[in-house]
């Protein structure tokens, strides 16, 4: 997985996303002025012996592009820790920098593409080129048996990546689908700030859920 991690981060092959990602590291937000940028493909992180997979669409632009982790540093990151955290998943309530003492339990975070793209819309060349990532990292985290999917641009990759048919897996918050592999794909709204302004997700809700799929792998 080291050396996976290590192709991932030296990965040029889309010019459209090598040329945002470092956009955004140059141009930076107001409040990071002073920080230096990531401004690469981010891998994944967590447990590697983990039953359960998280998985979002890509790094957020000022969250995962600048602090080199995904969920990290941004509000969507906020909601998510939090509630991994009530949910006896993570050792912490936050995910602020690569070096905040984060760990997960029994959970490995990844993203279908590696890069932030822009507009948060991938085309489907790029995201064809990630899976091949994606393909083997599912292939060294050989204990995935639940993917919870963040967000209906994530949950649509997983389908399309494990081949199902997209007319009989629809995106319902909550909803499951098995796989030909027999591992469970959950669907579950974006933790972020817009969806949970919106009281489309809450705390209680997500931590419901979370909870759900622990006790599945107890």
């Amino acid at each position: 997985m080291e050396e996976l991690n290590k192709k991932i981060t030296n990965c040029k092959k889309c010019p459209r996303l090598v040329q945002f990602r470092e956009k955004i590291a140059l141009e930076k937000r107001k409040q990071f002025k002073n920080e230096v940028y990531w401004g690469k493909p981010v891998p994944g992180f967590g447990d590697e012996n983990a039953e359960i997979l998280i998985m979002g669409l890509a790094p957020a632009a000022h969250g995962g592009n600048r602090t080199g982790r995904l969920f990290t540093g941004d509000r969507s990151a906020e909601f998510l820790f939090k509630c991994l955290f009530n949910s006896n998943l993570a050792n912490q309530p936050s995910s602020i920098h690569i070096r905040d003492g984060l760990k997960l339990k029994n959970i490995y975070i990844t993203a279908a593409l590696k890069c932030v793209p822009p507009f948060d819309k991938p085309n489907s060349d790029e995201l064809k080129s990630c899976f091949n990532f994606l393909k083997k990292e599912l292939h060294y985290l050989q204990n995935i048996k639940t993917i919870l999917t963040l967000g209906k641009i994530a949950f649509d990759a997983c389908i399309k990546f494990f081949q199902i048919n997209k007319a009989e897996a629809k995106f319902i918050h909550g909803e499951e689908y098995i796989t030909e592999t027999n591992q469970r794909i959950v669907a579950c709204y974006h933790p972020s700030p817009r969806n949970v302004n919106t009281k489309r997700i809450n705390e209680k809700g997500m931590v419901d859920l979370l909870k759900k799929i622990h006790d599945l792998h107890k």
